[in-house]
């Protein structure tokens, strides 16, 4: 007697769905019944998505430890820039900001109060005191994998320092809520409530976004949300968490000449870190850092 085939999953698997995403599905309906936000089926990444997205971090992070051995006072933002896309070329891989809706180079270097998208320069040459975050992103084989570190340059003041160390702190708390069929809004609301604990405050505009099989996905990820809010958590989601914390004022302004870069509105020093995060059965494994 032949066997019937019983339906394959349609995450891509090549699995039955029976033993896939069948309990997964009656989760997600129990969920939307009750009124939640819930991740649709795009977002859902499945084994062989995850392994090729696990790749192009790996190159993402090989990437962002040179520029860490190498970056210094006297570099220019243009070095890095030249830097990440000499690596990312070396790994087979296509830096994923260039010409991303036409950004203009391989990464992001945004020094002191710029808040995020610095274009590199060779006029911009940092120096002692300086703090610059550099945001690397990948593309390998079509699988895409997003981080940032902040970088101090040689000795910087106590009070920048702390502002540094306490937007890590943030990115890791955050990163804490991350459990499956949870929220959204536990990782902006533990993020919010350490900054306004040490007297910081969060950019609104801007937060993370899902990311792996494009450069830019949903969900977009708040940083100023409530718990028990937002878009569920499934396990297969992968994102960012990046929160941008500014010494001053969470007000931003756009540098008109060129369209990208984002300042702080009142001049005070802005910090970023940004890790990549898929959500799995079990809790989270951070993809990039």
């Amino acid at each position: 007697m032949d066997r019937i085939k019983k339906p394959l999953c349609w995450c891509g698997s090549k699995a039955e769905y029976s033993t896939c995403h069948q309990e997964f599905d009656e989760k997600i309906r129990e969920l939307r019944g009750k009124g939640y936000l819930v991740p649709q089926r795009k977002l859902i990444k499945n084994t062989q998505q995850i392994k090729g997205i696990r790749e192009s971090a790996k190159i993402n992070i090989a990437v962002l430890d040179f520029v860490a051995q190498h970056i210094r006072a006297g570099v220019t933002t243009q070095q890095i820039d030249s830097w990440v896309h000499e690596r990312t070329t070396h790994y087979k891989a296509v830096p994923a900001p260039l010409h991303f809706e036409g950004f203009p180079k391989s990464v992001c270097t945004s020094v002191n109060n710029q808040v995020c998208h610095g274009i590199p320069s060779s006029k911009v040459v940092l120096k002692e005191g300086d703090i610059v975050n550099v945001d690397v992103s990948t593309n390998y084989r079509g699988y895409y994998s997003d981080s940032s570190r902040m970088f101090c340059i040689g000795k910087v003041t106590e009070t920048t320092k702390r502002l540094v160390d306490t937007a890590k702190e943030c990115m890791e708390l955050g990163l804490k809520q991350v459990r499956p069929w949870g929220f959204l809004g536990d990782i902006g609301q533990a993020v919010s409530d350490h900054a306004k604990k040490n007297g910081y405050a969060v950019v609104r505009e801007i937060g993370g976004h899902g990311i792996g099989l494009q450069f830019h996905e949903l969900p977009w990820v708040s940083y100023v949300s409530k718990r028990g809010t937002q878009m569920v958590m499934a396990p297969g989601m992968i994102f960012t968490i990046e929160p941008m914390i500014n010494m001053g004022s969470h007000r931003i302004v756009i540098d008109q000449s060129n369209g990208w870069t984002v300042y702080t509105a009142d001049g005070k020093p802005s910090a970023q870190w940004e890790i990549q995060v898929l959500v799995t059965e079990e809790g989270y494994e951070v993809l990039a850092y």
